[in-house]
């Protein structure tokens, strides 16, 4: 019985963190745009310069 007092705390803590992290979330607009950022991985266009990890002689 002791070990609830334990975990309800506990429980209340993480429900309440996984809360504020939805809403910080949502209010910068991490799901604005769904449709977009997946297509992204197939446009050909090539990368900027400053952003290539290749390496030039």
């Amino acid at each position: 019985m002791n070990i609830l007092l334990v975990l309800v705390p506990l429980a209340l803590l993480l429900s309440l963190s996984f809360m504020i992290a939805f809403l910080w979330a949502t209010r910068s607009g991490q799901w604005d745009d769904l449709d977009l950022t997946p297509m992204k991985i197939l446009d050909e266009t090539p990368a900027k310069e400053g952003n290539t990890h290749e390496e030039h002689d």
